[in-house]
């Protein structure tokens, strides 16, 4: 296996999907938006992930799970990122997330049933997309959307304080920010049917199925999806799905990666820098499911 491209300077905007990127713009645009968030929730919410994840879960470092420890490092290094925590959490829900709201403790969690049901491989894509949300400071916004969706489910009147469409606003962000994160996972494996392999487990996946899983079958069916846009209550109902979701189908997202895979712009930035991993790793966040 030929070494992996290690993007020494990589930034954000140079592998953010073009949707977050006007989806970002258009909340950058909102005056105090992202000030009013770090003042409102950020001391609280930081805190409570910190004492939540050191009471509850396990960290992982040189001494704990170094194999998962590696894994960090080496995405770190690739994406030219600081190191977080990372943490792993016994769960049955296979599931990873990450947060940084002021920059003092960021960290990633990954439940026990995602490392269960992946490849180590695989395991790093899963990290490097949280890494990504870091990356791209996506931290700030995330939160916002993570707690009007939590608000909501708990106190429905939640909507009447909030209008519809800045709801459906931060959720769509939150979407478009998902598929540059899947970006810097192919960046950090550099092998789109890793992080292609990921997202079909998550869709359909177990311990016992993953082994069994088809790959160019699972991206086929996004051939099946776009064909029902063709027709106009096609159309609206796809709409109407994914209306209320944080994140895009997975089997678009695989879709997303393989034809950004093709991309020119991919491979310009593999191009940018042959030197390869060195081994070397650097030391040090976002609530987001992956």
């Amino acid at each position: 296996m030929a070494p992996k491209q290690s993007l020494i300077g990589l930034k954000a905007s140079q592998f953010r999907h073009p949707l977050d990127q006007d989806a970002t713009q258009s909340l950058q645009q909102v005056p105090g938006l992202d000030i009013a968030i770090r003042a409102m929730l950020g001391p609280v919410v930081e805190e409570f992930m910190f004492i939540n994840n050191v009471a509850a879960s396990v960290q992982v470092g040189p001494q704990q799970l170094p194999q998962l420890h590696d894994l960090l490092l080496e995405a770190c290094e690739i994406l030219d990122v600081e190191s977080p925590q990372l943490y792993v959490k016994q769960h049955p829900t296979p599931n990873a997330y990450t947060l940084a709201m002021r920059g003092k403790r960021p960290f990633i969690v990954i439940h026990t049933a995602l490392i269960d049901l992946l490849t180590w491989e695989e395991v790093q894509a899963v990290i490097a997309h949280e890494l990504g949300h870091l990356k791209c400071e996506h931290g700030v916004y995330m939160t916002l959307a993570n707690v009007m969706v939590l608000a909501a489910s708990i106190v429905p009147t939640w909507g009447a304080l909030l209008t519809q469409a800045l709801q459906d606003r931060m959720l769509e962000w939150s979407r478009c920010a998902e598929l540059s994160c899947d970006r810097a996972a192919l960046l950090a494996c550099q092998n789109p049917d890793v992080v292609m392999s990921v997202l079909m487990k998550l869709a359909g996946g177990s311990p016992r199925l993953a082994p069994m899983l088809n790959l160019d079958a699972f991206v086929a069916q996004a051939r099946d999806y776009d064909a029902i846009a063709t027709h106009e209550i096609g159309h609206l109902l796809r709409s109407a799905q994914v209306q209320q979701l944080t994140h895009p189908f997975p089997v678009l997202r695989a879709r997303e990666v393989q034809r950004w895979a093709k991309s020119s712009d991919y491979q310009a930035l593999l191009e940018s820098n042959r030197g390869g991993y060195n081994g070397k790793a650097s030391n040090t966040g976002e609530w987001r499911n992956w």
